[in-house]
């Protein structure tokens, strides 16, 4: 009798968090690769989503669509799901009462920022209530809430008592991220400059693009700046953010959107990668970074420090944010000023970034359902 590990894939369908959409089909497309004999792959996805893994045929499609699924399970409205090993990569899971002694029934959850908690006022109210409801859900019945750090698991369990059930599986990039054979074009096409500055960040206090931009002020170098991780209609509130912080407007890229492809091909031109925010996330965009051997100067975040390690210049006071800008221009300045210093910083962030894998993480996951 095969074990089946079925994934809830609510984030594939159109509209969905780009990242969380991309975590998800990675990890499911790595678990059935890693899949232990005797073990398959099922999926659990909402009304209307095309699902296309291969290796995935046990798909279980619900009766409502994404929007209502999620009204219904955050009331704790399972019905249709049935039992056995549920795992999901983000918070949206039938979380309802069950055996796990008898029945062997597991529901696993997935947190890859703490922004609902740590900067509420950044959220719709709708959006908070959603995350708060189901946070409760997971502390009362998930058998185990993932998260991609170790910082993060502290973090969590100061704000919510989760008992021992934290565990630290990270993401990665995406398997195929790499520069495409395009990329010149593309570039092109989306008006970025060929040599830059990648800044890392949306127009939200927590993403501190302020700081950032602050930081390339202090540094005195005059590279055009490439904001990556900015939403739709954001563009005008970066660039006056830019502007108050002395960095002319016109030297400003905003690409909201930027699909995976666009991003490596953005990447590809970067000269280094800022990362200002102290925001509790996984940083998506500097495990590209890491991935094509960017250069990367980031704030001494936890998370940061964790991720990153050796594999970047990691600057300021871990504790204290105040210095923040003059740290970091400092770091940028050095690195674009001495010689050999960004091919030694893309060398570093090369090797750090393949200490990351969606495979290594399908392996955790397997080895998680089977401790439990």
């Amino acid at each position: 009798m095969s074990v089946l590990l079925r994934v809830v894939l609510d984030q594939l369908v159109a509209g969905s968090d780009p990242d969380l959409a991309a975590a998800s089909r990675e990890l499911a497309q790595a678990l059935v690769q890693t899949a232990p004999s005797g073990c398959e792959v099922g999926a659990i996805v909402p009304a209307g989503d095309e699902l296309a893994i291969a290796g995935i045929d046990d798909v279980r499609r619900l009766a409502m669509g994404r929007r209502e699924l999620a009204a219904a399970w955050q009331l704790g409205v399972t019905a249709g799901v049935g039992g056995g090993l549920i795992h999901s990569p983000t918070l949206l899971a039938p979380l309802s009462r069950h055996d796990r002694a008898n029945d062997h029934d597991q529901t696993v959850v997935t947190l890859w920022d703490l922004q609902p908690w740590e900067h509420p006022e950044e959220l719709s109210r709708p959006q908070l209530t959603w995350h708060k409801a189901m946070l409760k859900r997971a502390r009362k019945h998930a058998d185990a809430i993932v998260v991609p750090t170790h910082a993060m698991a502290r973090r969590l369990e100061a704000l919510v008592d989760v008992g021992s059930r934290a565990r630290v599986i990270p993401g990665a990039a995406p398997s195929v991220f790499a520069v495409p054979t395009d990329a010149v074009g593309r570039r092109r096409t989306l008006a970025i400059p060929e040599a830059h500055i990648a800044l890392v960040g949306d127009a939200a206090p927590s993403a501190a693009l302020a700081v950032g931009f602050a930081a390339v002020g202090a540094a005195g170098t005059g590279l055009p700046i490439v904001v990556l991780g900015a939403r739709e209609g954001e563009e005008p509130e970066i660039v006056d953010l830019a502007e108050a912080s002395g960095i002319a407007g016109s030297r400003v890229h905003v690409r909201p959107g930027a699909d995976a492809a666009d991003r490596a091909a953005i990447l590809d031109a970067s000269v280094l990668l800022v990362a200002p925010s102290r925001r509790a996330a996984f940083p998506w965009r500097v495990l590209e970074a890491m991935k094509l051997s960017v250069p990367i100067v980031a704030v001494a975040s936890a998370d940061h420090r964790e991720v990153i390690v050796d594999g970047g210049a990691v600057v300021g006071d871990p504790e204290d944010g105040e210095g923040d800008a003059t740290a970091m221009g400092a770091a940028i300045a050095e690195a674009l000023a001495a010689d050999g210093a960004l091919d030694r910083l893309g060398v570093l962030a090369g090797d750090r970034g393949r200490a990351f894998s969606w495979l290594a993480a399908a392996d955790r996951v397997w080895q998680l359902h089977a401790d439990l």
